[in-house]
């Protein structure tokens, strides 16, 4: 699902979910204040949420684990990065129409542009690598693998995360890494891939 503001800029789910949230939370309906997304969900929008006072709790990808989270914690207002997004009081499943109405909602309540509305998302930079493999044991049981994951999270700390995972559906394992510096994202990430490669890769 793809929304393209007027300016021809490609707006994510994170900024939807942002902007959603604020609009939300002003009229006093964001539930529980808190917004339920996945673990892709890049670290600015997390930043963002936190400085309005409001929490972003992470679920595995999927819809289903999203709505699930949502259900269990009284949640209104969840979705993925790639723009399916829930809204919990209308519906149980991302809906672009639904979507699309609600935005249109918030550019006309606050007589604003959606350009400008989504440029409130200052996103981290972001690399995903995906890397082919022979089979899938588990990540923490490849002491170099697990090693070089826990040495870049060290060196990132709360500047930036890591996320390696293995896709549900091929034969390849994921890397995703963020972090305020884009020098940084791409230099763990190859340590990552080569760790990954050099143990698993086909």
């Amino acid at each position: 699902m793809v929304f393209i503001a007027e300016n021809g800029a490609l707006i994510t789910g994170d900024a939807i979910l942002l902007l959603a949230a604020e609009h939300l939370l002003e009229k006093a309906r964001l539930s529980q204040a808190t917004v339920v997304t996945t673990v892709m969900a890049n670290m600015g929008l997390e930043k963002s949420l936190r400085e309005r006072g409001v929490s972003m709790v992470r679920t595995p990808v999927g819809d289903k684990y999203v709505l699930e989270e949502m259900q269990r914690l009284g949640a209104v207002l969840g979705g993925e990065q790639t723009g399916h997004i829930i809204f919990a009081d209308a519906a149980t499943t991302g809906d672009g129409l639904l979507t699309a109405c609600r935005i249109l909602e918030i550019m006309s309540a606050s007589e604003k542009p959606l350009s400008q509305l989504a440029s409130q998302l200052t996103v981290f930079p972001q690399t995903l690598r995906n890397v082919r493999v022979r089979e899938k044991p588990d990540l923490q049981e490849i002491p170099a693998i697990a090693g070089a994951i826990t040495d870049v999270e060290q060196q990132l700390g709360d500047c930036g995360r890591v996320l390696v995972r293995y896709s549900g559906t091929e034969p390849l394992v994921r890397v995703m890494v963020e972090a305020e510096d884009p020098d940084d994202v791409e230099r763990h990430a190859s340590v990552l891939v080569e760790s990954l490669q050099e143990h698993l890769g086909v």
